[in-house]
């Protein structure tokens, strides 16, 4: 559905996408794990036509997405990172304006959006204008226009940042709906807990290109080991063998928890500055660390499937 060769693009001497290529099957979640920075919000821009790529090519469904866009446009669902609702407009006028964009009219508009009220509940909030919503609201309106018309390739930009609890456990289902009724999903994020929930595949972008491609078993297989972390108020001392990562040090190893007691140990002074340890298990988040080189985010690993044992 989705097959991108060779796509580059650069800012002045900013390369941000060097060489990349991707594949992703109809009815594929493909997560999209990256940092801020790493080339996902301009490779979701270049797909859905809103800048040009530099050189390479991509195709959607068979047609060439540089020379076809408009015939590519009614196949292909975008949510971008950054809200894109009219605030004046109240929701239901949202989702009746953009849906027509999308070529959806009249007693077919009408049931989609009468569908994807109730799959991001939504139906009381129709009447009201998008302004007045609250963050988690207007992040389920802003998904919600993606997923008006029938697509073939849905694009997600981080679309639970800002989400609570609730919101996201919808915006999830919501995807995997979509995927399994055949619909190819690029999930750009950097909350691995979600790529697991999901048990989508794995496309780890860095520098501009596709580190590692795979399914998550085999991702996490080849790369996951468990790991030790410990967190400090300011910057992280030095310790001997482990990565350093501002306020985190982090470091693989069989027996976590024998290096961590190792660590405390030495650490002296600093063990006053010392707010967290965990143990991570080996998982997407281990095996992302030990490809990439560092965390998800420069805030540290995602705490979920985390035991604290200090």
């Amino acid at each position: 559905m989705l097959s991108i060769r060779g796509l580059t693009k650069a800012y002045g001497d900013l390369e941000v996408l060097r060489g990349l290529d991707l594949d992703v099957r109809p009815g594929e979640i493909c997560g999209l794990l990256g940092r801020n920075g790493a080339g996902k919000t301009t490779l979701v821009s270049i797909v859905s036509g809103l800048c040009a790529a530099d050189g390479g090519s991509v195709r959607i469904d068979g047609l060439d997405a540089f020379r076809d866009m408009r015939r590519i446009r009614n196949r292909l669902g975008v949510a971008p990172q950054d809200l894109g609702i009219y605030p004046t407009l109240s929701v239901h006028a949202n989702l009746e304006f953009f849906g027509g964009l999308n070529g959806v009219r009249g007693g077919e508009l009408r049931r989609r959006i009468a569908e994807v009220a109730i799959e991001l509940s939504l139906q009381d909030l129709l009447s009201r204008r998008a302004g007045t919503l609250s963050g988690g609201q207007k992040r389920r309106l802003h998904t919600a226009l993606a997923l008006l018309h029938t697509s073939s390739l849905l694009f997600l930009d981080e679309p639970t940042v800002g989400a609570d609890v609730v919101t996201r456990g919808e915006l999830l289902e919501a995807v995997k709906r979509r995927a399994a009724e055949g619909c190819a999903v690029v999930y750009a994020t950097h909350h691995l807990a979600e790529i697991e929930e999901m048990t989508a595949s794995v496309a780890i972008l860095e520098g501009g290109v596709i580190l590692e491609r795979g399914d998550l078993d085999s991702v996490v297989a080849k790369y996951g080991r468990s790991m030790a972390e410990l967190e400090f108020a300011g910057e992280a001392p030095f310790l001997d063998g482990w990565q350093h990562d501002g306020a985190f040090v982090r470091l693989v190893a069989p027996d976590p928890a024998r290096a961590v007691a190792a660590a405390i140990a030495s650490l002296d002074g600093a063990a006053a500055r010392l707010r967290n340890v965990r143990i991570v298990p080996a998982n997407l988040q281990t095996a992302y660390l030990a490809v990439t080189g560092h965390a998800p985010d420069a805030t540290g690993m995602d705490t979920e499937g985390v035991d604290a044992v200090a």
